[in-house]
């Protein structure tokens, strides 16, 4: 059984990855290590070793809601969230 902090995708450790009927990514590009994300969502996402968010396994442990406002948390807008018909949820921009 993978542990908590398990990539939820070995291959693509920042994303695409679906959770929860959204499908969740971070731009590796974007991202500057905020870790509010993290914090937010600490079930969904952590930093990697270089300092870049990556989706772990549990994903489908934090809520919608968390999912969400650790997405919006990120000063950089990293965090795409789409539903299922790809859709854009997050960021609305």
């Amino acid at each position: 059984m993978p542990t908590a902090r398990a990539l939820k995708d070995q291959k693509k450790p920042s994303g695409p990855v679906d959770a929860q009927e959204w499908v969740v990514e971070v731009d590796r590009q974007r991202c500057i290590g905020a870790a509010t994300c993290a914090v937010l969502a600490p079930l969904t996402f952590r930093l990697d070793a270089e300092g870049k968010a990556v989706i772990l396994v549990s994903i489908d442990d934090d809520t919608r809601q968390q999912i969400l406002a650790g997405a919006q948390s990120c000063p950089v807008d990293a965090i795409t969230i789409r539903d299922k018909n790809g859709e854009k949820i997050y960021p609305t921009i």
